[in-house]
């Protein structure tokens, strides 16, 4: 463990795994899971596709600011950060159901949208605190 380095923020490490994330929301996405044996349907009373949802897009915001090679310095820079990349992730979100309607195995849902929009919300904003600590931190 001594000898372990965690990568670097900003490193090729991030950008490949932003790049596989990207890979396996695709595949979530548009692949044809109905020889899948079926899950069931909820999970704590919440719809299962809703779960799986929310799990797929939390970790969006979290990888972006790894991938990216930049801390803020300022605390608006801080939220025009955080608000661009919940943009992009929204665009992203927006894009797999638009993609999903257009397929006859899939359907759009708004639901589904709004299950990834609420992740897209949380990990924004835990990335967008843990870069206001970071500037407090440097500040002292």
């Amino acid at each position: 463990l001594k000898h372990m380095t965690v990568p670097k923020r900003g490193s090729w490490f991030f950008k490949a795994l932003l790049l596989l994330y990207f890979a396996a929301v695709a595949y979530l996405c548009f692949a044809n899971f109905d020889s899948v044996p079926q899950v069931s349907r909820y999970i704590f009373g919440i719809p299962t596709d809703k779960v799986v949802h929310f799990v797929m897009f939390l970790p969006f915001p979290i990888l972006v600011f790894l991938a990216i090679d930049r801390f803020t310095t300022k605390p608006w820079h801080s939220l025009l950060m955080m608000c661009g990349t919940f943009l992009v992730g929204c665009m992203l979100a927006a894009g797999t159901e638009y993609g999903q309607s257009l397929l006859t195995y899939r359907s759009c849902d708004v639901k589904d949208f709004r299950a990834d929009m609420i992740a897209l919300s949380i990990s924004s904003l835990i990335v967008f605190i843990i870069d206001i600590l970071k500037q407090v931190k440097d500040e002292d």
